[in-house]
């Protein structure tokens, strides 16, 4: 039987069905957008942090690189033998320069009694005079040298200013002339003494000492000093026209007060090295008293009158602490305790090589070493772990070796070579020369070493005499 009203309700029902799933397909499909949708914003997030993280790791690493870094210095109370190298110098500079100074070519300081010229480290680059000394006195300066060198040349009559060092102790030898020196100690205790050519003075760290020259010709001091940073001085005159005048009145108590120090007028021109042109009116009576031996030594060594060690190319005096001090004189004896008593102190030698001498390869174990050519030429060789560097040397350069490098100094002229070394340790100087070295080390070693039969190594002699200073 036809039912139309049941065929129209399965229409209706029909129709209900189809349009609730349409419902459904269509909420699927906005699902399906959505979550596509969120993927790719995820996705875009995720390559947004990325980029971020990425950019701020490379600008960290920029400013990173662009700091300049800091070097600690680490100083060891005992220095043992090590490897050195080249200080890094900026600009384009022949190597040579980290181990030589031309000191006649450096500036000259005047004064109206002298000259002062220098060999030093300076922290300001722009008081160098060329890139050859600012490669030596960066060199001293990085190798934590200990040492710095000057020469002070007095007129006679001429004077360095009573004076002290804030940062090193000093050491000189006088080349010329004949000069007073004068001394005060912590205890106000004033020594005084004479000193001629091949003598040896000592100042400590901020004791106050002057140099007079009481001869008719120019005093000529090389001077070392125990610091690789720039000097630091205060002069008697500069002292006391800095202090107020009521406290210096009041200190000095003279007569007259205040007003007696207010008839002290500062020189315009550096009184550094001193010599007034009316000298003879100002001072009517100058006595230079000699101090007894017991205090005259601790700071005077007679080096010219010293025990000469002798080698078959040259001679060698020292002027140092010595362990066993057996064969030195009673005054000898007081300067070196005293050397031993004072932290940072050098030791100061002369080395004479005979024509075509050789002081042989060597190295020092405690030290760096300095050194001036009074007299003579030289080749002059350096083998560290960079290679090996040559040059020559003449009559007023600087040399300097660090702690460490082997050296070696060939005498190239007639006449002998004459040094003036001085050494950054105020013990004793500890020093290995190449043949000795060579003659301790077993044969079979240095076969295996040098691809060359053990046997062939009994062609290098050993010789009774030492060959530190060699000469065929």
């Amino acid at each position: 039987m036809d039912n139309s009203a049941f065929e129209m309700h399965g229409d209706a029902t029909q129709n209900v069905l189809s349009v609730g799933k349409m419902d459904t397909i269509s909420r699927m499909e906005k699902k399906r957008q959505w979550s596509l949708m969120s993927v790719f914003l995820v996705c875009l997030l995720a390559c947004t942090i990325t980029t971020a993280v990425g950019v701020l790791i490379l600008s960290l690493v920029y400013v990173n690189n662009s700091q300049p870094h800091s070097e600690v210095h680490l100083v060891p109370e005992a220095q043992p033998l090590r490897a050195t190298t080249i200080p890094i110098v900026q600009k384009a500079v022949d190597p040579k320069f980290q181990f030589l100074n031309h000191l006649p070519k450096s500036k000259v300081f005047e004064f109206p009694g002298g000259a002062i010229q220098w060999a030093r480290y300076r922290s300001n680059v722009k008081d160098y005079l060329s890139v050859e000394e600012e490669a030596f006195g960066s060199s001293l300066n990085s190798q934590r040298s200990q040492m710095t060198l000057g020469t002070l040349r007095i007129k006679s009559n001429g004077l360095r200013a009573p004076h002290w060092h804030f940062n090193a102790n000093e050491h000189g030898y006088l080349v010329q002339g004949t000069a007073w020196i004068g001394v005060v100690d912590d205890g106000g205790v004033v020594t005084t003494y004479n000193v001629t050519a091949g003598q040896v003075i000592f100042f400590p760290k901020n004791t106050l000492h002057w140099i007079k020259n009481v001869g008719n010709e120019d005093c000529f001091f090389l001077l070392f000093f125990s610091t690789h940073d720039e000097l630091q001085t205060l002069d008697v005159d500069d002292v006391f026209f800095s202090t107020p005048e009521d406290i210096a009145a009041r200190s000095l108590k003279p007569e007259g007060g205040i007003n007696f120090i207010r008839t002290f007028h500062k020189q315009e021109e550096d009184q550094g090295v001193n010599l007034p042109p009316n000298l003879a009116e100002l001072v009517m009576n100058a006595s230079y008293a000699q101090s007894p031996d017991s205090l005259v030594w601790r700071y005077f060594y007679d080096l010219k009158g010293s025990k000469e060690y002798r080698f078959p190319g040259g001679i060698i005096q020292r002027a140092q602490y010595w362990k066993n001090g057996s064969e030195l004189s009673n005054n000898e004896k007081i300067f070196s305790e005293f050397l031993n008593q004072h932290q940072n102190a050098l030791a100061l030698s002369t080395l004479r090589i005979y024509n075509n001498g050789l002081r042989q390869p060597h190295f020092h174990f405690n030290a760096n070493e300095m050194g001036y050519v009074i007299s003579g030429c030289a080749k002059v060789g350096i083998i560290n772990t960079q290679g090996t560097i040559e040059f020559d040397i003449h009559i007023g350069d600087v040399i300097f070796f660090p702690i460490g490098t082997q050296h070696y100094i060939k005498s190239m002229c007639d006449e002998d070579l004459l040094f003036i070394l001085a050494f950054s340790t105020g013990d004793q100087l500890q020093t290995l020369d190449m043949d000795d070295y060579l003659q301790a080390t077993a044969d079979h070693i240095l076969a295996q070493l040098f691809f060359k039969k053990q046997s062939e190594f009994k062609k290098i002699p050993k010789f009774k005499e030492d060959q530190a200073i060699n000469l065929p």
